[in-house]
């Protein structure tokens, strides 16, 4: 814990009571006076010098002393002494977790019961994707969508709120009808190798077959892997060939696997809900952040010593005046 003055150029003003003083013109007090005919003349006589009808009051060294003191009192105040302790750090953890969801035309398709409810696989994964994010109340979060081609929806960013709205706001079919998840690792490996942080977690969910020809699957989530990104990949539904589901989970698994990550497959509500929590499971990285200096403020102590130090003048001036008073009558 140190001392310190917050605002230290408040003293500049110090002097301004005796500029004021120099500058501006002395105040004069006036009293009632009597006119007679041949005043001057009588004055003279009994050799008395006419005053005039205003004058300057006597200085009062005494009051002055206590005047700049309670400025100075004041000013002392106003700039704002305390007591500052060392700053408070705190463990945080913190990851960046980048989202690709596939919003190719497939994932239209209503054969998911949520709650009961029938719905399409998009909607399913988007309602139980916003209570996932809002669990993810450490990370920085980010959202990529792709279909034919890949596409920003949301930077890195700890705003969650803004996450949940961007996701809300999300159809199948705006980035395309196709399935480019080739397209998509690469375009995420992109926004995640700009990030500070040394642990990048992309989350890969789709239901399809890469159709795209631009860049395999495999040869972008190498590349991936030699930039630390560790790749989760979640599969919608079943594998090709076991329930009309058209999803190559052999490749899902051989990214997962390049980047040191792990595949997983949800055929429900209940399954996704399962994997999310898998999700929240993962080693997190920890590091001190500065909350916040704590600050004792001291500024009452001046300002109460001025008050003091007026009430204290005062109440000896009317000791003053009471005794100068009683000596007269006297």
């Amino acid at each position: 814990m140190h001392f310190e003055i917050a605002y230290k150029w408040v003293f500049l003003l110090l002097p301004l009571p005796l500029l004021i003083y120099f500058i501006l013109p002395a105040w004069r007090r006036r009293s009632a006076a009597l006119i007679l005919p041949h005043f001057s003349l009588a004055a003279a006589a009994i050799g008395h010098k006419p005053r005039k009808r205003a004058w300057v009051t006597g200085s009062n060294v005494l009051g002055w002393v206590v005047f700049f003191l309670t400025w100075a009192c004041l000013l002392a105040a106003a700039s704002s002494p305390r007591y500052v302790s060392e700053p408070e750090k705190v463990p945080k953890t913190v990851r960046s977790f980048l989202i690709a969801a596939d919003i190719s035309g497939s994932m239209a398709q209503p054969d998911w019961i949520v709650r009961g409810k029938h719905t399409t696989r998009w909607d399913a994964v988007k309602q139980l994707m916003t209570e996932f994010v809002k669990r993810r109340k450490s990370d920085q979060i980010g959202l990529v969508v792709f279909g034919s081609n890949a596409y920003l929806q949301a930077p890195l960013t700890a705003d969650l709120n803004m996450i949940t709205w961007l996701l809300n706001q999300t159809e199948v079919g705006m980035a395309g009808q196709m399935t480019n998840i080739g397209d998509a690792i690469a375009f995420s490996t992109r926004i995640l190798k700009a990030d500070t942080l040394k642990q990048k977690i992309l989350l890969l969910l789709t239901d399809g077959v890469d159709t795209g020809a631009d860049i395999s699957p495999l040869d972008a989530a190498t590349s991936a892997g030699k930039d630390s990104i560790t790749i989760y990949t979640l599969g919608i539904g079943q594998a090709s060939g076991s329930g009309g589901y058209d999803l190559d989970e052999n490749t899902l698994k051989s990214v997962a696997k390049n980047t040191g990550g792990r595949y997983f497959n949800a055929m429900n509500e209940k399954e996704l809900e399962a994997v999310y929590q898998m999700l929240d499971q993962l080693a997190p990285v920890e590091y001190l952040e500065q909350n916040y200096k704590p600050v004792e403020l001291l500024y009452y102590y001046p300002l109460a010593a001025g008050l003091l130090l007026v009430l204290l003048y005062y109440f000896l001036l009317s000791l003053y005046l009471l005794a100068a008073k009683n000596w007269n009558h006297a």
